[in-house]
């Protein structure tokens, strides 16, 4: 990732009559000791009729001694060169074990070696004072007191570009308060000498480029490419040898830090010096021009092409859809990218853990911010994600969900709580909370039962204590469960945990929206007592504990099919208020209000099937300062959005912040859905499918840019400095607007050209691959498992219809056992189809690749 730059350098004195040029001296070619790359250097000087000898100063300095015999009215010095801006690490050098730590002493040999460089100018009473205040006790490592040094100078001389020739004492400098670059470096070259430190004055050149990205705290650097003559202070330290400071930006020299001269005075290290000779009266005239042009770049991750190029890959995209609309293809395509924390590339929760308290509270900043780019009438829901084996708890999900249609599941985002300043929430505002809830959803309070731990069963665990130990500090061997035994017994186990209201969709009409009934539970304890754990209450309700009821009476409304065609969801939710206001009315009318009747609102006898009982629930929740809100499953999306309508108006007629948590809606294409999930070492955002190319470009650019200002990348480096990937699978996820509408559903066909095609041209499965490939790695093609894979393959690819319809399930009952890894495992293959007809449920029909 090399930036190579062209750097023109012009100085040119103009005069007003003929004058005779002394000998001049030239400093401008880049020392031995420059760290950049030097590709190319040219030096050009006008009079064209001179003598050029290269020599070398006594400090191994180049200097360019010109002769120019003939009379001229204009001198013109020109230096041209070709730097390459690879990256320089400022400390990447050793230093000796006695110089380690400051103060020390040099050798006497080397003392002898480094005269001139300690030799010290006379200190004024301001340059005095500021020396007896410099802290000499030793602390820390040399670097660090060297950086420090470094830094404070910068704070103390405010930089001013100052025209007038020569160079400021220290003593001016402090004065002043101000100075120049070559003040600052001479102020820093004293103050080191000072203190015993071999010091010296560097002119020479910077170049500064302007970023690709601007930064998220502190300057940005300039805003376009910029070269200048520049001065800052070199300091010997044994074993590291001569290291660069800048005291005009307290930084180290780095790669674009270019020495010229490096002397022990300032005065040896000008960079033209010379005389003329002439009659009285003649003057001079001088001007400087410099350029800097970036004649080469690599690719790099903050910018991966050139403008032309990225010009050239829109319009390519715009080419491309008006192909897949002429042959009404109708793909979407969507993505799952990883991020990191740029600020802890190398914690355990950005290395190998999935989960981590800093990871939870960028991923919430993160999903709100693109909620307000996205979809600002989304609802924000904080839900379980994947369990895997060996991990004590569920991942967490967060997910926004918003219509297709513009009009708002959520319009006040002002009612999410914020997790960083939580409210302050506890049993008492749930209580209030569910109580309202009750009365907008048209449904009895009376049926909202208290939810406790169980007490039992943390008694039976204090029992099972050794006799000198505290339930306060269990020294458990299980941190979570010792964590929560602490804290049961600190808050008290009669404390209420939650509040449960058994709820569920009774009926729809187009005229009143859903209806939604309750019911009581028939418990044998006379408290509603949760399963222990650290779980949501919504995960943990004694189902089992509910009545019997035989299969038949256990079948509810079942999900809909994915490829049920649907029609426009109604305008605007339900609106509970109206619900709220005619709930009176409805209260007269028998079977109509959402009590239940008849046998479900008695206990069932022994041995008697309780059908008809409300076996969902809505729990709500004050945990850690938040009332969370656990949604239910319901089957109809209709219904899930008249329920999240009522939640929000009885927030907002509380004024409360809440969270909402639990189940997800139901899959309805209507519904655009976007999640950002943990996976080990990284953030996992599942974006929504983009319509077009320039729908995929927006979202695409958008997301990276939210992350960033949240302070996530997308990038790491390997412990020798190689730049590597986050570690995402790097998924592409290809379908249809609906799953009727996508192509490998429609025209099977398409699949198969897509995996011959892929399995003929390795080069594409390898395109994206890190350092791992072969059947163990991330996506495995079909041919790195099994050898007769690909006769396997080729078999079943010649069962599938050539340019027709086809039932939808023939694709996967044909593939499916064929695109996995060594395991079985269809998620993980090179072509995953565990989300394009999977019998299993409705959400594996979904007619992705």
């Amino acid at each position: 990732m090399t930036i190579r730059v062209a750097l023109n350098h012009t100085s040119i004195y103009r005069y007003s009559e003929y004058v005779q040029l002394s000998p001049h001296v030239i400093r401008l070619r880049p020392a031995a000791h420059c760290r950049t790359p030097i590709l190319s250097y040219s030096l050009r000087c006008l009079p064209e009729k001179h003598y050029v000898n290269w020599q070398q100063d006594p400090q191994g300095n180049f200097q360019a001694r010109v002769v120019m015999n003939e009379p001229t009215r204009e001198l013109r010095v020109s230096v041209d060169l070709v730097a390459e801006m690879t990256v320089i690490n400022p400390f990447d050098f050793f230093v000796e074990p006695e110089a380690e730590h400051w103060p020390f002493a040099y050798s006497p040999e080397l003392k002898r070696d480094l005269k001139p460089y300690l030799e010290t100018c006379a200190a004024g009473p301001r340059f005095a004072a500021y020396m007896a205040g410099i802290d000499r006790k030793p602390t820390g490592t040399t670097v660090d007191y060297l950086v420090e040094l470094n830094r404070k100078i910068a704070q103390l001389v405010g930089y001013l570009i100052r025209l007038e020739p020569g160079v400021q004492t220290p003593e001016e400098t402090l004065t002043k308060g101000s100075g120049s670059c070559r003040d600052s470096a001479w102020l820093l070259v004293q103050v080191l000498r000072q203190l015993g430190l071999a010091a010296r004055f560097t002119s020479g050149y910077l170049i500064q480029l302007s970023a690709d990205l601007k930064s998220l705290d502190g300057p940005s650097g300039p805003e376009k490419d910029f070269t200048d003559l520049h001065a800052w202070t070199e300091v010997y330290i044994p074993g590291a040898g001569w290291i660069g400071l800048d005291p005009t930006s307290g930084l180290m020299a780095g790669e674009g830090h270019i020495p010229l001269a490096c002397t022990p005075d300032f005065q040896a290290a000008a960079p033209i010096s010379g005389a003329f000779s002439a009659a009285d009266g003649v003057t001079c005239d001088f001007s400087v021009e410099m350029q800097l042009t970036r004649i080469h770049e690599d690719p790099r991750t903050t910018k991966p092409y050139l403008e032309s190029q990225w010009e050239a890959i829109l319009a390519m995209g715009d080419h491309v859809d008006e192909d897949l609309r002429a042959g009404d293809v109708r793909l979407t395509m969507g993505g799952e990218p990883t991020f990191v924390s740029i600020d802890d590339m190398d914690g355990a929760e950005w290395t190998v853990d999935a989960l981590g308290t800093h990871k939870r509270l960028l991923a919430g900043n993160l999903v709100r911010r693109l909620r307000r780019v996205f979809a600002p009438g989304a609802l924000y829901h904080a839900g379980q994600g994947k369990w895997y084996p060996g991990e004590p708890l569920p991942r967490w999900a967060l997910g926004l969900f918003w219509r297709r249609d513009g009009i708002p599941v959520w319009r006040d985002p002002e009612l999410f709580a914020d997790e960083a300043t939580p409210p302050g929430h506890e049993a008492q505002q749930a209580k209030r909370f569910a109580h309202e809830l009750g009365e907008r959803l048209g449904i009895d309070s009376r049926f909202t039962m208290p939810a406790y731990e169980d007490a039992w069963y943390y008694l039976w665990k204090e029992r099972k204590l050794p006799i000198n130990v505290d339930p306060l500090d269990s020294k458990l061997d299980n941190a979570q469960e010792r964590a929560r035994l602490a804290r049961l017994f600190e808050t008290g186990l009669n404390r209420v945990a939650g509040y449960v209201m058994p709820l569920a969709p009774l009926r729809r009409t187009k005229e009143s929206g859903a209806t939604w009934q309750s019911g009581p539970w028939f418990l044998r304890q006379e408290h509603l007592f949760l399963m222990p754990g650290d779980s949501p209450i919504g995960y943990r309700l004694p189902l089992d504990s509910l009545p019997w009821a035989t299969p038949g009476d256990l079948v509810g409304e079942q999900e809909r099919d994915p490829l049920e065609p649907r029609g426009a969801l109604p305008p605007t939710p339900y609106q509970s208020t109206a619900r709220f206001a005619r709930r009176g009315a409805r209260m007269q009318s028998p079977g109509a209000s959402g009590e239940p009747s008849g046998a479900a609102a008695k206990a069932p006898a022994p041995g008697r099937s309780a059908g008809g009982l409300t076996r969902t629930a809505l729990c709500i929740e004050p945990r850690n300062g938040i009332l969370h809100i656990f949604l239910p499953p319901v089957p109809l999306l209709e219904d899930w959005l008249d329920l999240v309508a009522t939640i929000e108006d009885t927030a907002q007629a509380l004024s409360m912040g809440i969270l909402l948590e639990g189940y997800t809606p139901p899959r309805d294409h209507r519904l655009n859905h976007l999640a950002v999930t943990p996976d080990p070492g990284v953030i996992e955002v599942n974006i929504h499918p983009a319509h077009s190319w320039r729908d995929l470009v927006s979202h695409t650019t958008t997301l990276y840019e939210e992350a960033r200002q949240c302070r996530l990348g997308t990038e790491k480096f390997m412990l020798d400095g190689r730049h590597t990937g986050t570690g995402g699978g790097n998924h592409m996820t290809l379908g249809g607007i609906t799953p009727a509408d996508s192509p490998f559903l429609r025209r099977p066909d398409l699949l198969r050209s897509m995996l011959a095609y892929w399995h003929n041209h390795p080069s594409l499965s390898y395109l994206f691959s890190g350092l791992f490939i072969g059947p163990t790695s991330q996506a495995p093609r079909p041919d790195e498992a099994r050898t007769e894979t690909t006769y396997e393959l080729e078999l079943a690819l010649s069962q599938l219809p050539d340019r027709s319809t086809s039932p939808p399930w023939l694709v996967d009952r044909v593939l499916r056992h064929l695109l996995i890894d060594l395991t079985g495992n269809t998620h993980r293959a090179q072509f995953s189809i565990d989300k394009l007809y999977s019998p299993d449920s409705a959400s594996g029909r979904l007619g992705l690749l």
